[in-house]
């Protein structure tokens, strides 16, 4: 049985499915093209869809927000990095679809995400938030999360330079 963390207002928080995979890389993609969220202009194909999210199924680390039938957004812990002494620090992804802004979604997926990933046994968040993403800052202030630095213009898109606010919560 897939656990349902949240029914509220006509939305379910729930583990995602292989089922979820296309309207999940999409929203993904959106984000790619249209936002400086991921320092990347490069969407996803399908297949390289397919692999990274199988990646967040296999690990149990990824949550999807139904509206009315609709996937209308997710949230998805990853390793931080890829050395052995990181292991127990992930770090976040939450996005929700344009339309769904405002009716508490984000803040609904990264409630369960870090119950989640604190029931995976991990012992520290990170939140890595493009600077001028107040929302995003303040969606983690919200859930615990506290500053702990930014990166001066470490990162570019759209031909401009962009600083990157870290933040971190810890899990036990």
């Amino acid at each position: 049985m897939i656990p349902i963390y949240e029914k509220r207002g006509g939305v379910t928080v729930r583990a995602a499915r292989p089922e979820d995979t296309e309207a999940v890389v999409a929203i993904r993609n959106h984000a790619v093209e249209h936002s400086t969220a991921l320092w990347t202009r490069v969407p996803h194909s399908p297949a390289e869809g397919r692999a990274w999210f199988a990646d967040h199924l296999d690990r149990g680390s990824a949550l999807v927000a139904e509206a009315d039938g609709e996937i209308a957004g997710y949230a998805a812990y990853a390793p931080w990095r890829a050395l052995e002494g990181y292991r127990y620090t992930v770090e976040d992804s939450v996005y929700v679809r344009e339309e769904f802004h405002g009716l508490g979604i984000g803040g609904t997926l990264l409630t369960a995400l870090v119950d989640r990933a604190r029931t995976a046994g991990m012992h520290s968040m990170i939140a890595a938030i493009e600077s001028g993403n107040t929302t995003s800052i303040r969606l983690h202030e919200r859930r615990g999360f506290v500053l702990v630095g930014t990166m001066k213009e470490a990162g570019t898109k759209f031909d401009r330079w962009f600083d990157l606010t870290l933040m971190q919560l810890p899990l036990v």
